[in-house]
């Protein structure tokens, strides 16, 4: 899969997350993946609740916009952000990412 996906009135980011770090960011590419370091712990869905928070932060869009795709109990997700098009997600990531963002239309 793609790191960025357009779906319908919205976008999926592919995401590989790294719990319990000392601090919470995105942290570059993984592969095909958006690389995000959580302090959370991966219990009681609390690093799920992490990430979706950071992601709502990071894109400026309400943390209801933000929903859980896929990989709830694993360390490889897909998110999905109602309301951003691809183009504005490349945006607003680009300075995280040292490489060109892969993505499907």
């Amino acid at each position: 899969m793609a790191v960025l996906t357009q779906k319908q009135d919205g976008v999926c980011i592919s995401i590989r997350v790294q719990p319990r770090s000392s601090r919470s960011g995105v942290a570059g590419l993984y592969g095909e993946s958006v690389r995000i370091c959580l302090k959370s712990a991966p219990v009681d869905d609390a690093a799920n609740l992490e990430c979706s928070t950071l992601l709502s932060r990071l894109f400026g869009v309400p943390r209801s916009s933000v929903s859980l795709v896929s990989g709830r109990s694993s360390r490889s997700k897909v998110m999905r952000i109602e309301g951003l098009s691809v183009a504005a997600a490349e945006a607003v990531l680009a300075p995280y990412l040292a490489s060109t963002i892969p993505h499907m239309p």
